[in-house]
């Protein structure tokens, strides 16, 4: 949510010459909608059970690939349990949320569950509750890369170095 995994995904993907699968994409993809219309047309349980039925899709017919995920995806339907078995490296992207919350209040209208906060102190609200709500599930990966202050390239060269022990 907001920390980066996107461009990281990208990065890392693009260093390492490997695929690189954003599941949010994949799931616009087939639905033909925008993430922000799924929620407001489907609900968000819905997209949820959308979410997981590509997720193990894509979990079992990729190899060797890097794939990004929505910020709430570990957190339902044991996706984590399902994402940890079927991967050899997990990493959770941690950022502050003062930090979270200022990237999400610009990028707001795109995120349809934060797209009616107007304020910076309403953001760290919501951004404080869902990663202490989340904190267990996103806790289960493999590996923590703390990204407080550090740049895409920092973050992609600290995951390869875990990548290469």
């Amino acid at each position: 949510m907001g920390c980066g995994k996107s461009l990281i995904a990208k990065s890392l993907a693009n260093i390492l010459n490997l695929k690189c699968i954003d599941l949010d994409c994949l799931i616009e993809i087939r639905e033909k909608m925008k993430i922000s219309e799924i929620f407001q047309t489907k609900g968000e349980l819905e997209f949820r059970k959308i979410e997981k039925e590509i997720l193990l899709n894509v979990l079992k017919s990729s190899k060797k690939t890097v794939i990004s995920l929505g910020g709430g995806t570990p957190c339902y339907f044991e996706n984590m349990n399902v994402i940890n078995s079927n991967s050899k490296y997990v990493f959770y992207i941690k950022n502050s949320n003062k930090i979270l919350s200022k990237r999400l209040l610009k990028e707001r209208k795109n995120r349809p569950i934060i797209s009616k906060i107007e304020s910076l102190e309403h953001m760290m609200e919501f951004v404080s509750k869902h990663i202490f709500e989340r904190m267990h599930f996103y806790n289960m990966a493999k590996y923590k890369i703390d990204a407080e202050k550090k740049k895409i390239e920092e973050i992609t060269n600290e995951i390869i170095e875990i990548l290469n022990q």
